[in-house]
């Protein structure tokens, strides 16, 4: 066995308590992080020793132990008991309080309470935290959850996220405010159409387009363009052609599992989504795109947009938007998968059918108040709190002011309603 990944396993099963364990099966995945960094990650499964046998393939034994470590720091980062039976002997938390799990969490994760990690939510037999930078929010946020039996047995333990070191952060002195803003906030006022499932009804309401505001006040980042990577190149062309070439398309399957090789893993072998996307391979996919355009969708010439190129997983995938949107919270979207080899379409996923069944709904009410009305209704409800927002342009953690309401108004009787509430 390889030295390096004896010593994962062997230091695993000691810091666990898993000698009532024996290790089942091992792989390896990797994955990138925000800063377009290779991350390998070692899965451990192990079963408890009275298990000689898996009754079912696709599940796992009660009582199993599946354990994922970070190659790259040799950090865990997540431990699951299947069914929240363990028959470790490691880790125990005797007190069960905060103090003791929060000691746990900044030993084995090298993170600081309240700097880098903050308590989000306390339950009866688990806590929540959440990613910070000196107690103000992250976006896009990590997590870490944590839960164990009466006992206090460790059952799960998993962390998602960057929590980001000083050096990715740039700290700043929160200045914003408000009422500084009243135009940029009246702008984010928008008339939606929201459907109502249980009533099977559509509401007209002006609802506030989240947005994030540099401390500078001279800029904002959109809430949808924190969720992509750098590795998303921004496109923004109308897609166009004259002659259509209809034709059956025949889906090709997309795995979304490769095979890392122990060699990948140990030499850090970078992604291969971390390279971007050359402008040859930009318009070769700009082309692909229009010729399944020209096959699928012949009569729709203008009415997509293509919004984004991407790789993922060994692919490259072509995100579209209509043209012309509506007041919809659900807008129509196309995603279109290539091979990064041929350039050849060979997947899409259409969430039309998703739209059409909103045709089935009762029509929404005519509207009875505008926009300035609607925004005096909510203007108390609005908030603006700090975060500290990942800026793919500079490659930094930056101070910005999240402009958000939890309410919209009703735009044909004036009713302020809880989002929650639909």
């Amino acid at each position: 066995m390889n030295v390096r990944l004896k010593a994962l396993i062997d230091s695993t099963k000691q810091k666990f308590g898993l000698d009532n364990y024996y290790l089942h099966r091992h792989t390896f995945y990797r994955k990138l992080n925000i800063f377009n960094e290779t991350e390998y990650t070692l899965c451990m499964e192990w079963f408890p020793t009275h298990i000689t046998e898996q009754e079912d393939e696709d599940l796992n034994p009660e009582g199993t132990a599946v354990i994922n470590i970070n190659v790259n720091n040799g950090l865990c980062e997540s431990v699951i008991f299947v069914g929240g039976k363990s028959y470790a002997s490691g880790i125990t938390f005797k007190e069960l309080d905060k103090i003791e799990i929060v000691k746990w969490i900044e030993n084995e994760t090298g993170l600081i309470y309240e700097k880098q990690f903050q308590l989000k939510k306390e339950g009866e037999k688990e806590y929540r935290f959440q990613e910070c930078v000196d107690r103000i929010p992250v976006s896009p946020s990590g997590h870490i959850t944590i839960k164990f039996d009466d006992e206090g047995m460790l059952t799960q333990f998993y962390k998602s996220g960057q929590f980001p070191a000083k050096e990715w952060v740039t700290e700043e002195t929160y200045s914003l405010s408000l009422g500084d803003m009243e135009q940029l906030v009246k702008a984010q006022l928008k008339r939606i159409e929201i459907p109502v499932y249980d009533q099977k009804v559509l509401i007209l309401a002006y609802g506030l387009e989240e947005i994030y505001v540099k401390n500078d006040r001279e800029s904002t980042i959109p809430f949808e363009f924190i969720v992509n990577t750098m590795s998303y190149i921004k496109v923004d062309r109308i897609m166009k052609w004259t002659t259509s070439n209809e034709q059956l398309f025949e889906r090709k399957r997309v795995s979304r599992i490769e095979d890392v090789t122990i060699e990948q893993a140990f030499s850090n072998e970078p992604h291969p989504d971390s390279f971007p996307l050359t402008k040859l391979e930009q318009e070769k996919s700009i082309h692909a795109v229009i010729d399944f355009l020209r096959k699928v969708y012949p009569k729709d010439t203008a009415e997509w947009t293509l919004k984004t190129l991407h790789r993922d997983n060994g692919n490259i995938h072509a995100t579209l938007k209509v043209h012309k949107q509506d007041n919809r919270v659900s807008q129509r979207k196309l995603r279109i998968i290539i091979d990064e080899e041929r350039f050849e379409a060979i997947n899409y996923m259409d969430n039309e059918s998703l739209i059409e069944t909103f045709n089935l709904f009762q029509a929404p009410d005519e509207i009875t108040i505008n926009k300035e009305e609607a925004f005096e209704q909510i203007r108390e409800r609005i908030t603006l709190e700090p975060y500290y927002v990942f800026d793919f342009e500079q490659q930094r953690y930056i101070l910005c002011g999240k402009i958000d309401c939890n309410y919209v108004v009703n735009a044909s009787n004036g009713e302020v309603v809880s989002l929650n509430d639909l």
